[in-house]
This record gives structure tokens, sequence and C-alpha cells, in this order.
């Protein structure tokens, strides 16, 4: 017999949800790693609270949120707030109870200007590095630089002409724009949505999108996300790298030699690296010199390693489109896109370096 299913629920249920999660579910050392550096950071958030006051929902759980956003491939924060009524696993990660109202989606909008004003995200993705380095999970040996192409959130029905000239209109009621026998570019158009966005191409035989530029620094060793830059599309990548080499150089943080690809091959970035004592292990254009890139370089060992390792930084780009919802931003401007890229960032980190810890018990 089938029997019968009865739908009256208990009048009284106690259970605690640190129960309920596995003991060796990786979000377990995500969130512990998470709140060290949220502890970390209590000096940076009261000089915020004295500037501006607390809010509704502390940031240190709009951070966290924002980690988990990251992490379950959420794709807004209007659905993740619908999620986080019935998932226990975000309440627990939220440290939230379960009789605990959600916090409205707004919550993010209202509050992302004050993180970006204090460079609270920056901040966290500093923790994140700081505390690989006090696991000696870092070197300052090692490094490889690498940019990529982030599509803007802007529509490419935006790309309007700056002198105000209205486009032709397209004869299919779409409302896309008739641009036959118009030459585009960023010098005459720019998005009506998002101006910072400038529209560019991967390479050859590929779309042309209204982009961001994103630029990262791996250290090889642990393929740990070390710094982070959202720029102009159009910005050359070797001059994108140079404020990521000043950023280590103020901090005083070491590189012995830096990994690139060709687009990274030259003379004048070739010098910089060579004037501040950094081996320059960058993929050679055999038609092309550049004085201090040579054979007395690419015929040691470490650089044909450092050619091997420096691929790695694309597992990197590709976690942060495809899990992380980099792909296309969901924010207007770079200051913003800036915002989320240090808290996939993070996020990325932060799960690598649970993986990466030993197992106890």
């Amino acid at each position: 017999m089938r029997g019968q299913v009865d739908p009256q629920s208990e009048l009284f249920s106690y259970f605690s949800v640190e129960e309920r999660i596995p003991a060796d579910h990786p979000l377990r050392r995500v969130k512990a790693q998470a709140d060290e550096v949220l502890g970390s950071m209590s000096p940076q958030f009261d000089a915020m609270y004295a500037t501006v006051g607390r809010a509704s929902v502390a940031p240190e759980r709009l951070l966290k949120a924002t980690l988990l956003i990251a992490l379950y491939s959420v794709r807004s924060d209007r659905l993740f707030c619908e999620m986080l009524d019935y998932n226990m696993l975000f309440r627990w990660f939220l440290d939230m109870g379960l009789e605990e109202h959600s916090f409205d989606h707004s919550t993010f909008s209202k509050n992302r200007g004050r993180l970006i004003e204090h460079e609270i995200a920056k901040g966290f993705f500093a923790g994140v590095i700081d505390q690989a380095k006090a696991k000696q999970l870092l070197s300052d040996e090692h490094f490889t630089v690498d940019g990529t192409l982030i599509e803007s959130w802007a529509s490419f029905k935006s790309f309007k002409r700056k002198d105000g000239e209205p486009p032709r209109s397209g004869g299919d009621g779409t409302g896309m724009v008739d641009f036959k026998g118009e030459k585009r570019s960023n010098k005459t158009h720019e998005s009506s949505t998002d101006p910072e966005a400038r529209l560019m191409r991967k390479g050859n035989g590929q779309p042309a999108k209204l982009s961001f530029g994103a630029h990262a620094l791996m250290e090889n060793r642990s393929g740990l996300l070390v710094d982070m830059a959202i720029t102009d599309a159009t910005l050359y990548e070797p001059k994108a790298a140079a404020p990521m080499l000043d950023r280590r150089r103020r901090a005083r943080q070491g590189m012995a030699t830096l990994g690139a690809d060709k687009g990274y091959f030259n003379k004048g970035f070739v010098a910089l690296l060579r004037k501040r004592g950094i081996a320059p292990h960058i993929a050679r254009i055999e038609s092309r010199s550049a004085p201090g890139l040579d054979g007395r370089t690419t015929r040691h060992e470490g650089y044909a390693i450092s050619q091997r390792k420096r691929k790695r930084i694309e597992e990197i780009f590709g976690w942060m489109k495809t899990v992380g919802g980099m792909r296309k931003s969901r924010f207007v401007g770079i200051v913003k896109t800036q915002l989320a890229a240090y808290m996939v960032g993070a996020a990325y980190n932060l799960l690598r370096m649970a993986q990466m810890q030993p197992t106890t018990g």
C-alpha cells in the first residue's frame, strides 16, 4: 500500500542550523576565513561608522552576502534576497536566525556608495591577501600579469554620436540603429547609458562590444590573485600593469620575475622591469627586439617555467566570468565594477585557500 500523506506540520520545531551543515562542507572554511578577515577590519568599519553612521544592515553582512552571490552564481541582488528567505545555508553563512527577516535588495545599492567611499571592498581583498601570507601560501618571487575584457551592462543601442546627431533607425521596428555606411569609433561615439564603457574587440574576427578592461596579477606558486584593476578598455596592457607594480613597490613587497604574453612585449615595459630588478619572463615576438629581453634571459629553465605557469591566470579569468558572474558587469561605471571585481577576486582566493588547507580529523 502507498499509505497516506499527513499534511499536519509540527506545532513546535527545535533544531540547530549548525547541525544541518555537513562538517566537511567547503563553505565552513570559507566562512571561518572571511570572519577572520572581517574581524581584522574593525578599525576601518569604525571609521566609516564615525562618518556616515550605522546602517540597517551591517556592512560586514553585506560583504559576506556578496561573497555568496559570487560563490553560488546568483545573477542579481533581488534574487539573492529571495533565496535568503528559504536557504538555511545562506542564513548560516550570514549568522542570521531562522526567524530573522531577509533584508531588502535595495540595501545593496544604498550601501554600495559607502563601501566605495571608504574602500571597504579593497580593504577586504587586501585582508584576504594578508591572510594568505600569514598561512605561507604566498611568496615574493614569481608572478604573472594578464588582461581581459569585461562586457559592459550598457546596450549596444546606447552607442551614439557625441555631437548629438540622431542616428538612423533600423527598418525592423526593434529600435536598433542603422549603422550602414557609418564609421563607429570611441572618438566619435559613446554610450549614453555608461559613458566609461568603450567599444573593443578581443581579437581579429571577434565582435566589438562595449567593455571595460580587467587586469590581474597572479602569484605563480599558489595561483592566487594578488591584485585586480578595472580600467578603460582602450588602455594599453603594459600601462595598466604599471600601477599594480607600483602598489607592490610602495608596500615593499618583492618580485623576482614577471611572466606575461606577447601583448606585454614592449621596450618601455621591459626597461621598467629591469630598472626595478625584475626579470621579464615575457613571451617574445621574433620580429621585434626589446633590450633587456633576449637569449640571455630566455635560455634559462626559469623562463620556460614562467611561460607554463602564466597560463594559470586564465583559470582566474574563467572562474570570475563563469562562476563569479563577471562575464558581463551588472554595474555602471569603472568604480562600481572595480568593487565587484575585488569581491569576486576575494571569493576566488578564499575558495582556493580553503582547498589548499590540509584537512583535519
